[in-house]
């Protein structure tokens, strides 16, 4: 399990399984990242880059900070969520509207090699953080910037959050049953894709950067576009045979078999037998030896033509038999299936368990809990949780400090409200 060590008054949780983590040994340390971002977008993008070591100061608003401090469940006045999407982050207060607030924005961006924000296009501008100033003052500065629909076109200057872009890139109109509305994820996840771009950006950038002796530049990330690039076949398949994808319930439209169905005892299975030998060894595992060897279903052109028929005998294969029993036939029959997994299921599964995926942690009450372990799997250089969420503004004086100010001048900020 992971160990603790003291931190301040706060304990800090590392995440290092069988060995000691130190900066060195993660594949981002040295670098310094400013995030000038709330909620879910900005934040996510650069709490992957603080779990491999980057050092990530994140700028939050004097009054109130953040507001996902207070979204969800909280516990002592503060989200759990925070907890987790702040990990190994320094928060600094500034307030963007001073003008000293902002002068401290751009001593920290001049040493900074990557800057995360998600405001509106246009906000930064007005206040004098646009790229075209950040370029001069830093010109190996990489800029991600994530926003609801880029910082060009028509609709730029529009507010955009990330269920606005699963509906505008497509995800919402494949997602639910063909009878009813589009449903929705029951996550963010056109905030959360559009952070993994930012951040594979931003490393594409620094990669052109120190190899090919580039300058920085924009990461310009957009959430619908985000999602846009997820859309597998959807493009192609309109262009050339005017085909449009429609909802599909749970089935995976065009592979076949691939479906969740419902056991005996009411629980839910998912199986995908959609390559041709396992199909075969499915088949055989409920019994149906002629599908099987049936030359028509040996391929998945035969399979999708037939299906409602192969559909409705999986329902009824199902429906005869408990959770566990399914399961088991299938495992032996080296068939893919799982159960639909709930955080009651998650917790007690000996491969979560195995693969680290909860990291112990302590709140600042002293409380224990648990938090998502490090994703993904580095085998020389594995990412980590040093510290939870911190405290609102909780490293200002030592951002500050390390930047050159001198206590009278910390405290003058504080005291004219610039921080």
């Amino acid at each position: 399990m992971p160990r603790s060590t003291a931190c301040g008054a706060r304990i800090c949780p590392l995440n290092i399984g069988s060995r000691e983590l130190n900066e060195t040994q993660k594949p981002l340390a040295g670098l310094k990242v400013v995030e000038l971002g709330t909620l879910i977008a900005g934040p996510f993008c650069t709490r992957i880059m603080a779990e491999f070591g980057a050092e990530v100061i994140k700028v939050e608003a004097p009054e109130g900070g953040d507001p996902l401090r207070q979204w969800r469940k909280l516990h002592e006045g503060t989200s759990l969520w925070w907890y987790v999407q702040a990990r190994n982050k320094k928060s600094v207060t500034a307030n963007l509207k001073h003008p000293e607030g902002r002068e401290f924005v751009r001593r920290l961006i001049a040493e900074a090699d990557i800057l995360v924000e998600n405001f509106r296009p246009g906000v930064l501008e007005k206040l004098g953080l646009g790229w075209d100033e950040l370029k001069v003052l830093n010109p190996g500065l990489v800029m991600v910037r994530l926003s609801g629909f880029g910082q060009t076109g028509p609709y730029k200057d529009q507010p955009g959050f990330g269920a606005v872009g699963e509906s505008m890139g497509g995800l919402r109109y494949i997602t639910g049953f063909p009878d009813r509305p589009p449903v929705r994820t029951g996550i963010s996840i056109g905030d959360s894709i559009a952070a993994l771009w930012g951040a594979i950006g931003a490393l594409m950038a620094l990669r052109h950067k120190e190899v090919n002796g580039g300058a920085g530049q924009v990461v310009d990330v957009a959430l619908y576009e985000g999602i846009f690039a997820m859309m597998e076949s959807m493009v192609p398949e309109f262009d050339v045979f005017g085909f449009v994808r429609e909802r599909t319930g749970n089935i995976m439209p065009g592979i076949t078999p691939s479906n969740t169905h419902t056991t005996r005892d009411g629980k839910h299975v998912t199986i995908g037998a959609n390559g041709d030998a396992i199909f075969k060894r499915f088949m055989k595992a409920m019994g149906r030896d002629d599908l099987a060897n049936d030359p028509g279903l040996a391929d998945n052109a035969g399979r999708d033509a037939r299906r409602d028929e192969i559909y409705g005998l999986i329902d009824d294969w199902c429906a005869g038999h408990d959770e566990a029993d399914v399961l088991a036939i299938l495992a032996a029959a080296e068939v893919p299936s799982s159960r639909v997994y709930s955080a009651v299921d998650m917790f007690s599964d000996p491969q979560f368990i195995a693969r680290q995926m909860f990291a112990q942690a302590t709140l600042p009450d002293g409380k224990p809990f648990q938090m998502p372990g490090i994703v993904p799997k580095l085998s020389a250089t594995p990412g980590g949780t040093e510290w939870i969420g911190p405290a609102l503004g909780e490293h200002t004086v030592e951002v500050l400090s390390a930047l050159g100010y001198t206590p009278e001048e910390i405290a003058a900020l504080k005291e004219n409200g610039a921080v």
